[in-house]
């Protein structure tokens, strides 16, 4: 059984359920062993089909869910983390994340979190952490009971968000960063400076940014549905960056947000 998370994965955001399965499968026969799924995808279901039609060990694949924002209270967080359970059938699920605090800590981070505990006593989840939290409401978390087992924040991080104040900070606090949104909504694919790094080590711009977040010590999560593009975007981990191409791809930093909804955090 997989005991930390491998670091790099299958993001599953804005798949649609009729293509999950078969991406989750050609991930997981080419290498992948991280599969990340959340409740808000609606896609739980296929992310378990997948993982079966795949004939991957269950015990050699690391499955991450979320729990949405308004579900975090000690009653509503077991009954949805009842329903992912069901949904993805594989067992206790890896990794559970709250998916975005609680606006104005209305439910306190530290009923969540025991919620966590009781979850885990009864099956539903191997382990537990955060995503979207600010550096404060981080250490907040990491100071109520059972925050010390918590094992990663994941938020967004691209060359144009590289985020570095929070990624510091999380990872000062000894807690595992994870990326979403890595290449910027397709952005990262046509700047000029990722595809001149791109072509001079003969690569492309999305395997020169996952190379980058990942000696960084960052998990990345990179997303496709086509089983040529995720053998591409798995062989990243083979490309090293110099000082040079990571100082080109470090000044590329504007502090541009995709993910700002109405309800998250004060960054």
């Amino acid at each position: 059984m997989i005991d930390t998370i491998p670091p790099f994965g299958l993001g599953t955001f804005r798949v649609a359920a009729g293509k999950t399965a078969q991406s989750v499968k050609s991930a997981l026969q080419l290498g992948y062993r991280h599969i990340d799924t959340a409740q808000y995808y609606d896609n739980e279901a296929e992310v378990g089909q997948g993982l079966r039609d795949s004939g991957i060990p269950r015990e050699d694949v690391w499955i991450t869910t979320k729990v949405w924002w308004n579900r975090l209270s000690r009653d509503a967080l077991i009954a949805s983390l009842e329903e992912s359970h069901r949904k993805l059938g594989v067992g206790a699920i890896d990794l559970v994340l709250v998916h975005w605090p609680s606006p104005d800590s209305v439910v306190p981070i530290a009923e969540t979190l025991a919620a966590f505990q009781e979850a885990r006593k009864l099956g539903l989840l191997r382990h537990y952490g955060v995503s979207n939290f600010t550096a404060p409401l981080l250490e907040e978390a990491l100071q109520a009971p059972g925050g010390s087992e918590i094992v990663t924040n994941q938020f967004e991080v691209s060359p144009f968000l590289a985020n570095r104040a929070l990624v510091e900070a999380t990872q000062k606090l000894g807690v595992k960063v994870t990326a979403y949104m890595p290449l910027a909504e397709g952005r990262a694919h046509k700047d000029e400076t990722l595809v001149d790094i791109a072509k001079k080590h003969g690569a492309t711009p999305a395997q020169v940014t996952f190379a980058w977040l990942l000696s960084r010590g960052i998990v990345v999560l990179s997303a496709s549905t086509n089983a040529e593009h995720q053998q591409v975007n798995w062989d990243a981990q083979k490309l090293n960056l110099d000082a040079g191409d990571i100082a080109r791809i470090d000044a590329l930093d504007e502090g541009r947000r995709h993910a700002n909804p109405p309800f998250a955090p004060k960054w």
